[in-house]
């Protein structure tokens, strides 16, 4: 569920467009008049094709079953998907995935339902980017559990969020030079990385406007995942 907040506090009307023929991604998501993912030109999006390397043009995409193993970023992104009525649904070699959008005012829900041979594997991600200012801020609670990434290394560190330490990641050779708490966006300082906090919502602020992400997965382990 994605839940939003205005200015005045009241919440704004929610609305969602999507592109089923490019992989059910998520191109809009718009609370009153702010629009909250990113895009940019990506002239390989469009004639992306299984198993190639991900194209990013923004927006949110369906990544499943996985994001950072093979196929990259997931089989979903690059297949065309069906539209029937509310639902749409795409068919991979391993998995069917039907998603249903639902908007009220100041929110918008997403059921989906994975159809697989009992006991499938699978990571599912919701890759959203997302258009905030150098002010932006990620409303966790304290203390959440959480593994670091530095970008390009292999090895993570475990942190409580948002202070990360500055030593050396676990099976990685070098200690992270960049920012020390992952809650502040702040402005770009040529660092890239990745940690996945052990929650199953998290809130961005950015001057009067809020978003609230959530998950709901019974029986099913579930994290927020950040990239900066």
């Amino acid at each position: 569920m994605v839940s939003a907040k205005g200015a005045r506090g009241a919440p704004p009307a929610v609305r969602v467009a999507t592109d089923p023929r490019r992989g059910g991604r998520w191109t809009s998501l718009r609370a009153g008049d702010r629009e909250w993912l990113w895009h940019r030109d990506e002239p390989r999006r469009a004639g992306a094709a299984p198993g190639e390397a991900f194209a990013d043009a923004g927006g949110l995409e369906e990544c499943l079953p996985t994001v950072r193993g093979v196929p990259d970023h997931g089989d979903a992104w690059t297949r065309p998907w069906t539209v029937d009525g509310d639902t749409a649904s795409v068919r991979c070699a391993d998995f069917a995935l039907t998603r249903r959008i639902r908007t009220a005012r100041g929110r918008a829900v997403a059921d989906y339902r994975l159809t697989a041979t009992p006991g499938y594997r699978f990571l599912w991600a919701a890759h959203a980017l997302l258009d905030v200012s150098p002010q932006g801020r990620l409303a966790i609670a304290d203390g959440v559990p959480g593994r670091f990434y530095p970008d390009a290394r292999s090895g993570w560190e475990a942190f409580a969020w948002p202070s990360i330490r500055t030593g050396t990641p676990s099976g990685g050779p070098a200690a992270h030079r960049g920012p020390t708490r992952l809650d502040r966006l702040g402005p770009d300082d040529g660092t890239a990385f990745g940690a996945v906090v052990d929650t199953a919502s998290a809130t961005v602020h950015d001057g009067p406007d809020s978003l609230r992400f959530s998950l709901d997965a019974p029986g099913q382990p579930v994290a927020t995942a950040l990239w900066r």
